[in-house]
This record gives structure tokens, sequence and C-alpha cells, in this order.
């Protein structure tokens, strides 16, 4: 069995039109077992700016707390909050510098960038980018995800249909995948606001 697999995850980040959701499930398991079902895995660096770090569990939230000290020492240093793309350049570098010893996390990044344009990108555990226009996907239910994302997306959504479609892509997801599940958080962020939900799912 894959270590990225031993908690199981799914993650999702989708954009619209001057706007970005992500998602993700809410299960924290060891293997087959369930241990939580209101596990966090989308986490705020700042108002505009999130990352969800599916993989394991201990590991994703080690990150998190070291990039929150490389992104507050930047705020320190530039008195601004960081751009999406310079914080996706900052995470791949944090991951590749411990290539030999890796974080089994796969970041999903999302953030809305100058003219509030929407940035997503994915990457694996050694911090290699994969960026998107559309949607990106990583955890366990990823290849469930690519799917129902693939038939439901369409560019330029605004943002309650943009809410609609990721949460009926995530439910459909781990649904088809035993080691995620357990209902899903979904956080819709546009120029003015942010609206975090939690969605009910199949509790089995």
């Amino acid at each position: 069995m894959s270590i990225f697999e031993y908690n199981g995850s799914a993650v999702v980040a989708m954009v619209g039109k001057n706007c970005f959701a992500i998602a993700s499930d809410r299960r924290l398991g060891v293997q087959l077992q369930t241990v939580a079902t209101d596990f966090q895995r989308v986490f705020k660096v700042h108002d505009k700016l999130y990352i969800g770090l599916s993989g394991l569990a201990t590991d994703a939230q080690t990150l998190y707390q070291r990039l929150v000290f490389r992104h507050k020492l930047y705020q320190l240093r530039e008195e601004r909050d960081m751009k999406p793309q310079t914080f996706a350049s900052l995470v791949s570098a944090l991951l590749y510098e411990r290539r030999f010893g890796p974080y089994f996390c796969q970041p999903v990044i999302a953030g809305l960038g100058d003219n509030d344009e929407p940035f997503i990108c994915t990457m694996d555990c050694l911090g290699a980018k994969e960026l998107a226009k559309d949607f990106v996907v990583s955890g366990t239910a990823s290849e469930s995800l690519y799917g129902a994302c693939e038939s439901m997306y369409k560019p330029g959504m605004e943002p309650e249909e943009l809410f609609e479609t990721i949460s009926q892509a995530l439910q459909a997801s781990v649904d088809r995948d035993c080691l995620s599940g357990w209902g899903g958080y979904v956080l819709l962020v546009t120029p003015t606001e942010v609206r975090e939900s939690v969605i009910k799912g199949r509790m089995d």
C-alpha cells in the first residue's frame, strides 16, 4: 500500500469567472478504519490564497506550519501578501529541498492574483508543478475526480454555479473511493467574499 493512501484524501480546486473554489473530503482514516470525520485538509494562507494538502495527514500539518512560517517572513520583509504564483514556487522549492526525505503530500494551491485572475496548480511530493486553467485534483479519489470534473466543468462559471459544480463533483467522486468521504468542505472565494460550506454526504 502506498503511504499516500494511508489516511485517504480527496482535494479539488476549480476556477470560475473571477473566482475559484477549493474542496476536500472530511475523512481521516488509518487505511480502512475511520478515525475522524471532521478532518481539515484545506488551509488559509491569506484572504485570497488557500492550499489543500492530500496525502499523509501528519506531513500535511507539518508542511502547512512551515509554509505559514515562510509566508509570515515574506510579509514582514515585503509588507504585502504573497501572490499565488510566488507561493506556488515557494511550496515547490520547499518540497524539492526535502527530496531525499520528502513530505508525503500532494499540494493543491488556489488563489486570486492580479486583477482578481484565478490561479490554480498542483504538484507531486517533490515539487514538480502542474498548472491548469480549469481544475486540478489530488488524493486517493483523484481518478474519479478527473472523470467527474471533466464531465461537469465548463469555463466562465459564476460563483453559485461553480459552488454547485465542485460540490457535485466531489460527492460523486468520494462515493467511488473507499478511503475518502464522510461529507465535504467547500471554500468559494470571490474578490469580495469567502464562503465556507460543509456538505453532507454518505456516511458509510
